[in-house]
């Protein structure tokens, strides 16, 4: 009887939240016609992934949950020195600086393996949520390993490469927390947001409706964040999906500073094009609905913002299991605030700015300009779970650059420096050692 009774409550939990997320969507997608009532149908039909999560923990426990997590996860807490560039059309960038700390160049890291923190690298340190026993001891070892080399890497009289980190799209800067807290206070690093993204302004061009957002425009805002936080010396560019287009980009534009300048590359769950033939792990058919009918599914809703942001609150469940599903190759495995973290970085990006952005993914094509990263250490990463950027489109971009370190990662999504940031590092830490050695011998073969 208890079994029957339980069936019974879940197929009433999962109709509950069709009707409810159905509803939601649809009105606000109702004047995109048929995209809007695609909308709708898609949301009812994911809705139903959540009806058992439903019937066992209460909607009230799991808002308190969220908010919990939301107060004790240390994730994105990292702060450095602020700082503004200025794009071509005025939009105001945010970006921020991690110096290197001098009690790690010129001594040994501490005995927990962190080193000092300069008070300029801002408060909180926050490398991971507090844990104890051989886990943890085992990750501050890792942690302190790291720290050394990098250190023996760079040297003291060197002039070390400055690591700039450029987030994807519906993210932030924090991001890379995890990639920031190992290399801090170790090696010079800067971490911007994108336009519109963060805390940089709402893009000025696509306010006044004067330019679209394309992938050029972005690289051309990554140009005018290094000419004001890295205006002379080496640098290594890491990008994460749009992030990594934004990098290709700036090649693409600027060939001859990218020669000058950048020393090493890293390509983090990104693509250099055909983004039109990705499925998003859906059927033939659905995936051709979505590639046709998404862009005016987004604008329309786009336009309807207020009504879309409070249809997210209501439909908070569903959010979060399509979330883990695109961000995270094995999501019950990912540490909740971890999850969370990821979930509220994404729905941290208002709805008018993601119909914005989504356009230029359907025309990039960079694949001509990654010839510019040829001369340079490369590391290109991906999860091989990835739904969004697959894993197959690192590997194009790895023949394009014979000489790089392809990582495909086994059971990994499309957040994979926070799906697996011990991975993650530990390949960025090699990169900037063998960015930095190709540096010295650089300078050493023009001397």
């Amino acid at each position: 009887m208890t079994e029957g009774n339980d069936a019974v409550e879940a197929v009433e939990a999962a109709a509950e939240i069709a009707a409810e997320a159905a509803n939601n969507w649809a009105k606000a997608g109702r004047h995109a016609g048929l995209a809007g009532a695609a909308i709708g149908v898609v949301a009812a039909g994911a809705a139903a992934g959540v009806a058992i999560e439903r019937m066992t923990v209460g909607r009230g426990m799991r808002r308190r949950a969220r908010l919990a997590l939301d107060a004790a996860g240390p994730y994105g807490t990292l702060r450095g020195t602020p700082g503004a560039a200025v794009a071509e059309d005025g939009t105001e960038l945010f970006y921020e600086v991690d110096e290197v700390d001098a009690a790690e160049v010129d001594g040994p890291p501490a005995a927990n393996g962190k080193g000092a923190k300069g008070a300029r690298n801002g408060k909180q340190d926050g490398s991971a949520r507090p844990a104890r026993g051989k886990p943890a001891r085992a990750a501050q070892e890792a942690h302190g390993t790291l720290r050394k080399r990098l250190t023996a890497a760079l040297g003291r009289r060197t002039a070390a490469p400055t690591v700039v980190f450029s987030h994807g799209y519906c993210l932030s800067q924090d991001s890379w927390h995890f990639q920031r807290a190992a290399l801090r206070g170790t090696v010079r690093t800067v971490h911007w947001d994108q336009r519109s993204h963060g805390r940089s302004a709402r893009g000025h061009s696509q306010i006044d409706g004067t330019e679209n957002v394309t992938i050029d425009l972005l690289g051309r805002d990554l140009k005018a964040v290094l000419d004001a936080a890295v205006p002379e010396g080496p640098i290594v560019l890491v990008g994460h999906s749009m992030g990594g287009m934004t990098v290709m980009a700036l090649a693409d534009q600027f060939p001859e500073y990218v020669a000058e300048r950048v020393v090493g590359v890293a390509l983090i769950g990104t693509s250099a094009g055909r983004l039109s033939e990705v499925t998003y792990g859906l059927p033939s058919m659905g995936m051709k609905a979505f590639h046709r009918l998404a862009p005016g599914v987004l604008k329309a809703l786009g336009w309807q913002r207020e009504l879309v942001e409070r249809g997210r609150q209501v439909t908070a469940d569903l959010f979060a299991g399509l979330v883990k599903r695109y961000s995270f190759g094995t999501p019950e495995d990912v540490d909740p605030g971890i999850a969370r973290f990821g979930e509220r970085l994404i729905e941290g990006t208002p709805i008018d700015v993601v119909a914005e952005f989504f356009p230029a993914f359907a025309v990039h094509d960079k694949t001509e300009a990654l010839v510019a990263y040829d001369a340079v250490p490369a590391l290109v990463l991906a999860g091989e779970s990835d739904l969004i950027t697959p894993a197959e489109h690192s590997r194009t971009i790895a023949e394009v650059l014979p000489h790089a370190e392809l990582v495909c990662v086994p059971g990994a999504g499309h957040l994979v420096m926070l799906e697996r940031p011990e991975l993650v590092n530990e390949h960025l830490v090699s990169l900037v050692e063998r960015a930095s050695a190709a540096a010295r011998n650089s300078r050493h073969a023009r001397a």
